[in-house]
């Protein structure tokens, strides 16, 4: 098992360093210029030829990714060209608004989405069953911003149940948190939810029709318990496995969920750094999610382990 989670680490390196050369080259190699837009509309190209230079993007692109590979190998991620402040710092002070709406989306999730996919499965071709995947439909066809809009409008405008955009930390006390992490929680939650309750029915269904499931009943096992540790468990890999990529699919929901509920992450800097051009703060980023990308199938392989232990590493 260590030496597995060790060459599932070293194969890393590789991995981020393509990541590093194409997000470079993506970046340069598109349309527009952030020393244009420090400068603004009526600089001079005089003016933008010396930002250029004091930035460094007169250089060769060879030269820069040189020397950003350079930094990056003594842990730097840059400076911000448009704040002036280490894109590090920067990302830590964003870091626990994204990480707390993740959480509580992935958790809030998995509490309904598991379960009504089990009912489904359990009561399939009955109008439980079609009404869930009546729901996963509609989940995947309503896209995150609208379904964002319609439950401010309805919660928070109609209702007044919940404030509108905002975030409060977890520190500043338990129920504001909620108050302003709900509406996100939902907004996001919806389509993965779709998604995981899908799974978790397909799976479920193919499971009971196992032999060692009927074999369960014919014991006089009760339902429940034929459902929890027999079908649920044996087919928890590919249930699972949903899961931890629907937790790698948040990241792309929450640039947009938190740039509709004005929330303070790491979406919002992802969308504020685009318009700004700011190079280091996008690059820094995407490094940043590709390598927890990696890390949840790194942790998702290692939990095949636990559910099935034919798995060995």
């Amino acid at each position: 098992m260590l030496g597995y989670i060790l060459k599932r680490i070293a194969a890393t390196i590789p991995v981020m360093g393509v990541v590093a050369l194409f997000v470079f080259l993506m970046l340069r190699l598109s349309p527009g210029d952030p020393a244009a837009v420090i400068a603004g509309d009526y600089a001079t190209a005089e003016d933008i030829v010396r930002i250029r230079e004091q930035l460094g993007l007169n250089e060769p692109i060879f030269v820069q990714f040189m020397k950003w590979i350079g930094s990056l190998a003594q842990g730097d991620l840059g400076v911000s060209i448009f704040t002036n402040r280490p894109v590090a710092e920067l990302i830590g002070q964003r870091l626990e608004p994204t990480i707390m709406l993740t959480l509580t989306t992935i958790v809030f999730t998995v509490l309904v989405a598991v379960p009504l996919g089990t009912l489904a499965a359990w009561r399939s071709g009955s109008l439980v069953d079609r009404a869930v995947m009546l729901f996963s439909v509609g989940g995947f066809s309503i896209p995150v911003f609208v379904l964002g809009y319609m439950l401010i409008y309805v919660l928070s405008i109609q209702l007044k149940w919940l404030p509108v955009q905002g975030y409060r930390s977890i520190f500043d006390g338990v129920w504001p948190f909620l108050r302003h992490i709900t509406l996100p929680t939902l907004t996001l939650s919806v389509i993965f939810i779709a998604l995981i309750a899908r799974m978790t029915r397909a799976s479920v269904i193919e499971v009971l029709q196992e032999d060692y499931v009927r074999t369960a009943r014919a014991k006089g096992q009760s339902e429940f318990n034929v459902l929890l540790r027999h079908a649920l468990r044996n087919a928890a890999v590919p249930i699972v496995t949903v899961i931890g990529l629907s937790l790698a699919l948040l990241i792309g929901g929450v640039v947009v969920t938190e740039s509709v509920y004005n929330i303070p992450g790491l979406g919002r800097l992802v969308l504020d750094a685009v318009l700004a051009r700011d190079y280091p703060i996008i690059q820094g980023l995407i490094l940043f999610f590709s390598f927890i990308y990696i890390l949840i199938n790194l942790l998702i392989d290692l939990s095949y382990t636990v559910f099935d232990p034919r798995i060995r590493y």
